[in-house]
């Protein structure tokens, strides 16, 4: 493949979104990236991002693409699992705690630090509103993540969370229990299950 269709097809992998910095890793010039963008009329998003004039603004994949540790959490993962009947007040994403999300902050992102067995427990696949693969906690460590962080989540959003999941065909609750025990939330997740199962 020639600089073009390499770029073609990086273009075509992110679904019309470009990372500049997947072109440098294979092997094309900073000048000849430019002269792309500018010739292919891409719209900058972020620093080193781009896509297509028709490309959906996607502004969790965005987050996605630039930042690979990300992994979305909380009411973000909320509606990313269909799970919320209500627009997230915001992103919100977790990290592992080495990581420094100082630029997240400033865009605006809630951020979770926890520890590195913490962060891997329950990252999955999920799409955003608009299609797009993103790297989001599985529907049973969501739940325990909320129940962790009541009082940072509105009321009718976590009642409905929790009443939409223990509903749901979803669910595991060999999981739930497991990343419940983790993260300290055992006591009132069995309490829900009891009551609502």
């Amino acid at each position: 493949m020639n600089k073009t269709q390499i770029m073609d097809s990086i273009l075509e992998k992110n679904n019309q979104y470009f990372l500049t910095s997947q072109a440098i890793d294979n092997g094309i010039s900073k000048t000849y990236v430019a002269e792309y963008i500018k010739k292919n009329g891409l719209v900058k998003l972020a620093h080193g991002v781009y896509s297509t004039e028709d490309a959906w603004p996607d502004l969790l994949y965005v987050i996605h693409l630039r930042n690979k540790e990300v992994v979305f959490s909380h009411e973000s993962a909320l509606a990313i699992h269909g799970l919320t009947a209500r627009e997230a007040p915001g992103i919100s994403v977790t990290v592992n705690r080495s990581y420094n999300a100082t630029h997240l902050r400033k865009e605006g992102c809630r951020v979770y630090t926890v520890k590195p067995e913490l962060y891997e427990m329950g990252i999955t696949e999920g799409k955003t509103f608009y299609g797009n693969t993103v790297r989001v906690y599985d529907i049973d460590r969501t739940i325990c993540d909320i129940i962790k962080h009541k009082k940072k989540v509105d009321i009718q959003t976590y009642q409905y969370a929790i009443k939409e999941y223990m509903k749901s065909s979803k669910k595991n609750i060999n999981n739930l229990m497991k990343y419940a025990n983790a993260l300290g939330v055992e006591n009132t997740v069995r309490l829900y299950t009891e009551v609502m199962l």
